[in-house]
Parts: structure tokens; sequence; C-alpha cells
């Protein structure tokens, strides 16, 4: 093979999620200590013989052309391809064919941070044979990148695209730096858009071509948030990265540019750096993990710590950043506080005496009046930390972390996003802070332009089924927290009335952190009306999805509505079946409702004693908002969980020919045998509810259901709803002639197993590649939802929790001891790779 001598670097990117710092410069001239981070990656790329680059530019392509020139400043030669409109990672590359033609080239991302071994990767590359060779590097956290498996020897075998947690069986992610043949360019038409990870690898993938996998040894940091950019910063300071720091380091760990002045009694504590022509004051204090841009004039008795300051800031006296970012040109007057995580715009002026409170983003150009307390951004606003949404939607301590102000912003990036017709639905449970935050979102709909059709208390599955009924654009509930009542969850909907589709789930996020709100004319603001002939629409839908059968029975059931809204509808739905019930708790009080197992136990336990002692035929425990139920057989003996699925489904596949259903990769083995045997066909899904509900309304599915009292009829709508669910049960045991008793005498054994180990988030991604290097003896494993290995008679499944530190391990074998151990071995494989 030739030798690389050529590189592309892709300098095309916004930097959207770094605003507001690079509203007004494009990220690769973003500076980490002092120096564009693109400047970094071209002093790399000569260090290692590199020095003919083409670079892709795009938003502010000027300013890069600008600054690089011809590279000749850089000791390179640097060519432009100009992209009119964004060709996607390969296609830009395939735009600048002609410069790269005869040889093998790299390509390296001109926004991240890396003092990858270049020259190490290309040796690797050209000892494999390969066509194209990855860089990789483990992470802690591989959600946010694109996973690549390899095999031992280091050949490709698989890309997961931005996997969720139950996804991840690797902690190796792809840098973005790429070492590729020529020949591959072929594959791309000119001026089309292509993508490496999601158009090109694959395809060569499918083909059988050489792909290959380098993992690097060094730092590499996709610097894409204002963290990951201050944390840069700091790993450069400390030196985890093995690239030069501009500047002459005057002490250990202090650097310095040309033209520093610092007078005596200014204190300087390492690590940081100083730009050129920097002056510190007497009295003032400057570090640890700091770093000042050029010609930063910083005040006597100032204090900067662990901050960010571009250049020409000014810090005046007694002022005090901590733990910020400030752009260029900022003025900083006397007893000014910029606090934890505030980034100030360039150009902005904080007058005397102003606070900057903690997370609070200034767009540029901004003027802070004389003893102002910013709690609210100008543009900007509180930062959400991590992931916006989590599995079921956006959820936090109420009123501390969802908050109305919050909401609004919530509300109004939802809407923005929203296509035509702009028909929002808004609901919530009966508590005050469901109210209040469910109001705020939807003033902010209106404000966006959508009307707001409101269905005030209401029970999630009539919300659901509402929405589609009525060709909403979507819809937004607001409830506590299932399983913890100081939680507020607000849940967003789309036009099938199921949860969002993970793509419109980052477009809001990234709206919402861009605060990019679409703003309305006033004369075109949305209304709000409230919900008119909800509940009619549903019981006619549901009358009709059920077909009844015409019976002589009647039944007799005590309801328990766990203080759902349920009570006010369903009695009367079960009158015109001819069906005699009893309430209890239909008082709708959410602060009520049964929530953590302790509580859904003790209220089974007494429906199960009050259907005994009364001689009724059944008993249904209603929770979670109407979506769930457990169930008690005129025997008293209760029915929940993997029992009641493997009832429901038994019961279904003897009433219906050749049912489909949609059950998790948890659910047991001889359950899927034993539905087989009945001709019903098995779709296996994802753990979480969001996959089950959408794999149910996609795949034509009759019935779907999970191991905690969900069920879900997409011919009624796709979510889970425990009344049509019972309403189904007693019809089918009407038409069956059986009672629930007889039917759970006659379901088989499962021995199953499960536990939960703690395990820190940064762990997860090792534990999960360990646990694929083991699985490669075995002789069938699945990756529908984590890793499932299978042996002989048994399986085992483990699975990282999306939400909390843990990983899940479930079990089945032929014998329970044997799947107690079988748990209890992978419980000890996992713990012995979490540090002590």
């Amino acid at each position: 093979m030739a030798k690389v001598t050529k590189a592309v670097v892709m300098a095309g990117g916004e930097g959207s999620r770094l605003r507001p710092i690079t509203s007004s410069r494009p990220k690769p001239l973003v500076p980490v200590c002092n120096r564009p981070i693109m400047e970094q990656i071209l002093g790399l790329l000569v260090r290692h013989g590199i020095r003919d680059v083409t670079a892709t530019v795009h938003y502010l392509a000027d300013e890069i052309q600008g600054y690089f020139g011809d590279g000749s400043e850089f000791d390179c030669s640097i060519s432009y391809s100009v992209e009119d409109t964004p060709l996607g990672t390969a296609g830009s590359v395939k735009k600048a064919e002609d410069e790269l033609r005869g040889a093998p080239f790299l390509i390296i991302s001109g926004d991240s941070l890396t003092d990858c071994d270049l020259s190490s990767a290309i040796e690797f590359h050209r000892s494999k044979g390969a066509v194209v060779t990855l860089v990789l590097s483990r992470v802690e956290n591989p959600l946010e990148f694109g996973v690549v498996v390899t095999d031992p020897d280091g050949r490709v075998q698989r890309f997961l695209e931005k996997p969720s947690w139950s996804e991840v069986i690797s902690d190796t992610v792809n840098t973005g730096i790429y070492i590729i043949e020529p020949e591959v360019l072929n594959l791309m038409q000119p001026n089309q858009n292509y993508d490496w990870s999601g158009d090109i690898f694959p395809a060569l993938l499918r083909e059988g071509k050489p792909i290959y996998g380098y993992v690097m040894d060094g730092y590499w940091a996709d610097v894409g948030t204002l963290t990951q950019y201050r944390e840069a910063q700091h790993h450069l300071l400390s030196g985890s990265v093995d690239l030069p720091i501009p500047g002459t380091e005057h002490s250990p760990g202090v650097y310095m540019g040309t033209g520093c002045e610092v007078e005596p009694g200014a204190t300087l504590f390492p690590p940081l750096c100083l730009g050129n022509h920097c002056k510190v004051k007497s009295g003032a204090q400057v570090g640890p993990y700091t770093v000042v841009g050029d010609n930063a004039l910083i005040e006597v008795g100032a204090r900067i710590e662990r901050s960010v300051l571009w250049d020409s800031a000014y810090v005046g006296a007694n002022a005090h950043v901590s733990s910020a970012i400030v752009g260029s040109r900022v003025t900083l007057k006397m007893d000014v506080q910029v606090q934890e995580d505030a980034v100030i715009g360039d150009r902005c002026l904080i007058d005397v005496g102003s606070k900057i409170r903690p997370r609070v983003k200034l767009w540029p150009d901004k003027i802070i009046e004389r003893g102002s307390t910013v709690t609210m951004s100008l543009i900007w606003g509180n930062r959400w930390r991590g992931n916006l949404f989590r599995d079921l939607g956006v959820a936090g301590l109420s009123n501390i972390e969802i908050t109305p102000d919050f909401a609004c912003r919530l509300g109004a990036a939802f809407g923005s996003c929203l296509p035509p017709p702009h028909r929002v639905v808004t609901s919530r449970d009966s508590t005050r802070s469901s109210r209040m935050i469910k109001r705020a979102i939807a003033a902010a709909l209106l404000g966006v332009g959508c009307d707001v059709i409101d269905m005030r208390s209401t029970a999630v599955p009539i919300v659901r089924h509402f929405v589609r009924s009525i060709g909403a654009a979507g819809a937004v509930n607001v409830r506590k927290l299932p399983t913890n009542s100081r939680v507020t969850l607000v849940e967003m909907f789309d036009s099938r009335g199921t949860y969002l589709p993970r793509s419109l789930e980052r477009k809001v996020e990234n709206t919402f952190f861009r605060e990019d709100f679409h703003r309305t004319d006033p004369d075109d603001l949305g209304s709000i009306t409230y919900a008119a002939r909800a509940i009619e629409r549903y019981e006619h839908d549901f009358f009709e999805v059920l077909q009844p059968p015409e019976t002589e029975s009647k039944l007799r059931v005590v309801c328990d509505y766990g203080h759902t809204p349920l009570a006010a509808l369903f009695p009367g739905m079960m009158s015109k079946l001819g069906i005699e019930t009893i309430s209890l708790n239909g008082a709708n009080d959410s602060k009520l409702a049964p929530r953590t197992p302790e509580e859904i136990e003790a209220h089974t336990e007494n429906l199960k004693q009050i259907v005994a002692k009364l001689h009724y035929d059944l008993g249904v425990l209603f929770f979670q908002e109407g979506e769930r139920m457990a169930v008690v057989d005129s025997q008293g003996n209760a029915h929940s969980g993997t029992n009641l699925l493997a009832a429901m489904t038994t019961l279904v596949a003897q009433s219906e020919s050749e049912p489909t259903f949609a059950i998790s990769v948890t659910a047991p083995t001889r359950m899927e045998s034993d539905l087989k045997s009945r001709g019903a066909h098995i779709i296996r899904t994802k753990a979480d509810v969001r996959s089950l509900m959408n794999d149910a309304l996609d795949a034509g599915v009759t019935m779907a259901g999970d191991d905690q009292g969900g069920f879900a009829f997409p011919d009624l709508h796709p979510g889970f709803d425990a009344m049509f669910a019972f309403a189904k049960l007693i019809a089918m045991l009407q038409k069956l002639r059986v009672s629930l008793a007889d039917v759970a005498t006659d379901l088989p054994q499962f021995r199953m197993a499960y536990s939960r180990v703690a395990c820190p988030w940064e762990v997860k991604g090792l534990v999960m590649r360990r646990m694929a290097e083991d699985s490669q003896e075995s002789n069938k494993v699945e990756t529908v939802d984590g890793i499932k290995i299978f042996d002989a008679d048994s399986w085992v499944l483990v699975i990282p929790d999306a939400l909390e530190p843990y990983v899940h391990v479930y079990a089945e074998t032929q014998d329970q001891d044997a799947s107690d151990s079988l748990v209890g071995e992978y419980v000890r494989r996992i713990e012995g790779l979490v540090p002590q």
C-alpha cells in the first residue's frame, strides 16, 4: 500500500450544543488552551508527517479560511472544499475527491481533541490490508457515540449508532478518525448526501470488505458540549493529553504567553494557562484549572478558578468567576459574581455588583444592569443535566427540577418540532404540581402557535386513544412518576398515541437546549379548548374492538381502582356487559395511588380477602393511572407479573386463530414454546415499555404484554390499557366457558431467577463488552436488548439499566435452584468488574 501523506479535516460543523460560544464562530475555531481545536489537529498531523490537508467547510467557512489561509503558517498545505449544502460526513469527502486520488488518505475531525498515534494506526491499516480502518477509543459512557464491535483480530463485525444502554455490547466507539483507500470513494455519486457510519461502512460490511478497528491508547474527546469543553481544558492542563500548551512554563504547571505581566501580590495556582499580553494585578488569584486568553486584564482582588476566559476579557476588582466560560471581549465590572456552569457570550457587559447565577447562559452582546441578579438566561436558561428524555419522558423532582419555567421551555420546544396541523392534547393526573406544570406547558404551546385541547385529569389510556381518534399532532401528559410520588413525569406522545420516536426526541432536546423556539405572530397564537366527547369516543371503540360474546352468565367483580380516574367510567362500561361490580378506592387522588411494589402487594392482599369473603368471580386492581392491573380469581389466588402474562396470552391463543404476540426478551422461553404449540406467532422486543408499544403497533400484533401487568391491544390504541385488558379477559373466559383458576392450573411452571447489580455508569460499557467477549463460545447469542446467552436448556440475559446505575440479570433453566445459581454466577462476574 502507498504511504499516507494526505488528510481530510472535517470542519463543517456548527457546534450547536456549544452555543452561545459558537454563535459567531465555527466550532473548529473554538480555543482549547488558547489554541483553536483545529490548530491542535493540524499540529498532530504534521507531527506524524502528514502535511497535505484538505479541509471540508460549511458553517462560517470564511472564518476558517481566513484563520488558516493556505496553511503555510502551520507547516502544512491546506486546500478547502466548501459545501453549499451539507453533504454528510462521506458526501463532503467525495466532493473533495480530486485532491485525494491515487493513495490512501486519513480523515479526522477538526473539532475533537486527540493525541492519537496516527503513525501506529496507519501501520495497522497497512498490515491488515484494510480498505477502511476506523480509529476506536474506549469510553465510559458510549451512549452518545457510534459503538463499533470488532472480533479479536480487530475486524469490524457490527456498528451501533448512538445506542441505548440496552443495546450496548462494547465500550469501543468511533472517534471519526479513518484511514481509507481511495477506491472507497467510488461507492458514492457526486453531490449526494452520504454518511460514513450510516451508509458507506455498512455497505462495505455487507460486501465482506476488510474493515478494521484500531483501538488507540491515547486521549480522545468529542468536545461536543459545554461541560466537555471545560473538561478538555482541564485534561490538557493536567497533562492527560500529549499535546503542546502554548506559552512558556514559568513554574510547574503555570504556562504564560509573551508579554504577560503578573504584579507582586498576585497569586497563580497551577495548573493554568495565560495567553499573550495578559495582566494580573496585585491581590488577584487565578487558578487552578484556568485558561485566560490573550490581552486579558484581571483587576485587583479578582478571583478566577476552574474557568475559561477568551481573548480581551476584563475582570473587575473583587469580581469572582468560578467554573464558568467567558467569551471574547466580555466586561465583568467590579464585584461581579459569575457562578458555576454559567456561560457568557462574546461582548457582553456585566455591570457592577451583578450576579450571574449557576447554569445561566447569556447570548452575545447582552448588557446586564448594575446590581442585577440573573437567575434565568437571556435566550438561554437552566441547563438540564444529562439527556433530557428518559425511558418514559422527561422526569425530575417536582418544582425543583421540573419547574414552571422549565415546563414553558419544554412545551415550546415540543410545539416547535411538531408538523402541522398543530393540535396538541394536554392532560394530567390529579395532583396540584401536575396541574401547574401542565398549564405552563399549555401556555408555551399556545405561544408557538399550537391549538391546545385540554383533557384535564384523565386516565392515560383514554388520552392515547383520543389523540389517535381526532388526528392530533401529539399530546403531553403530566403525572407523578409511577414509582415515586416526588418526581414529576412529562410524557409526550405522537399522533399515534405512542411515545415519540427517538429521532423526534433528539430534535425536541436540541431545540430545548438551543431555545430555538418558533415565535408566532400575536394574531396567530393558538387557542385552547376542552376535549369534547373523549369518553364517548373511547367507549364506542372499546366495545367495537372488544366484541363481547352473547352470554347469560352474570359475573360479579370487585374493582380496586387504586385512586385512578377509572372509577368514574369503568362501572358503567361493566354494567353494559351485564357485569356486577363493587368499587374500592374510587376517589381520584394520585397522592394515595399505590406505587411501590409493597403498596401494590398490600392492595392485592386486601382484594384477595374481599373476593374470597364475598364469593365473587373475579377481582381486579388498577394502578399506574389505569395502565396496569393485577387480577384475583374466584379461589382467592392473585395473578400478576409473568403468570398473568401467561394467562392472557394463553386465553388469546385459545380464542383467536394464529394470533401474534409481542413479548419482551425477559419473558420465559417455555412460555414462547407453549404459545407456538398453540399456533401463535411471537415477536421478542426490548424490555422497555416504549419498544413493546412501538413494535406492537408496527408489526400487526394482536396483543403486547409485559411481566408487570401491562397489556396493549393495538386495534384500540398502542398503549397499555388495563380497562380494556380486563374486559378482554372476561370476554375470553365467557367465550371459552372457563374460569381464570382453571386456566392458571394448566399453565406451565416457569423456573426463572432475577437479580439487580449495582454498576456505576462508567463501568457499564466495560461490563457489556466483557459479557460479549465471554459469549463468543456460546452456540446462540441474541442482542435484541442487552446480551442474551443461550445454552442447551437455559439462558441468561444481562441488560444495563437505562436510568439508574444498575445492571439487570435474568435467567431461566429447567430447575429453580439452577436458575438461581446461574444468576448468582453472572452477578459475581459483574461485581468483579466493578471497582470496590
